[in-house]
């Protein structure tokens, strides 16, 4: 019983932001230098890799769009658990996670946009075509930049986790529609060719570096997402001190 009960506290430990800090600083610097490692691989693997017989070396864009499209959904994946982390369970970490995984993944969305447009160009002989998988990107970037501007436009904190927690739970009917829009409408975009139910139909030598930098562009988000959310509980830290100061000030005066 004593085996069972020992990991569930030891995840209650981390809802502390004390010790969740200590672990971030001892886990940072060990993912930071395992992501830039794997990356490096990655690159290494995707610019040895033979050209596609149809694209040419314009394929190897892949390697770097296909990740950032990959953790744009992840992102708000995870925000979306950490708003029912805030909404049910009440969670003390899950805001400071959905706040600080917000700009993360609208970078990694708009860089997913841009890469697209730059390997969309030279492919489909445009850099933009309104069509399902590309306008639905787009309302993802939309999403993560209301959610952004809510979190700062209010000054309770409370109310300001509430909100962004209901908009992200709203927001989540996108990502679906992100995922199947190659199969529920006619768009540029090829059908899903890695994660499918008969197998990836992209070549090895083609597949295992895209599959190398996903990983990597993975750790490389997990150490940023740490690293934010640790400055987020000392930017809350240093405001509730700030709030505390000030209210002695007036009573003394």
């Amino acid at each position: 019983m004593s085996e069972t009960i020992a990991p569930a506290r030891k995840i209650i430990d981390l809802a502390n932001p004390t010790r969740f800090i200590a672990l971030v600083d001892k886990l940072l610097p060990w993912l930071t230098a395992l992501s830039l490692i794997v990356l490096a691989i990655g690159l290494y693997l995707g610019f040895s890799a033979p050209e596609d017989y149809q694209q040419g070396t314009t394929v190897r864009i892949m390697y770097i769009h296909v990740p950032f499209a990959w953790l744009s959904m992840m992102c708000y994946t995870i925000m979306s658990i950490s708003a029912l982390g805030t909404l049910v369970w009440r969670h003390p970490l899950a805001d400071v996670a959905l706040k600080s995984a917000a700009p993360i993944g609208a970078t990694f969305t708009a860089l997913a946009l841009v890469t697209g447009s730059i390997w969309g160009k030279p492919m489909w002989g445009t850099w933009w075509v309104w069509d399902a998988r590309l306008t639905s990107v787009f309302v993802l970037f939309l999403i993560y930049l209301g959610i952004i501007a809510l979190t700062r436009a209010m000054d309770d904190p409370s109310r300001s986790a509430r909100a962004a927690a209901i908009m992200t739970l709203v927001g989540f009917i996108n990502i679906p529609i992100i995922k199947f829009s190659v199969d529920w409408w006619n768009t540029l975009h090829q059908p899903a060719s890695v994660i499918r139910m008969g197998g990836p139909t992209i070549h090895s030598s083609l597949l295992w570096p895209l599959l190398i930098m996903a990983v990597g562009f993975t750790l490389l988000f997990f150490a940023l997402h740490l690293m934010a959310m640790r400055t987020e509980i000392w930017r809350r830290r240093v405001r509730t001190m700030r709030q505390l100061a000030a209210r002695r000030a007036e009573v003394e005066s």
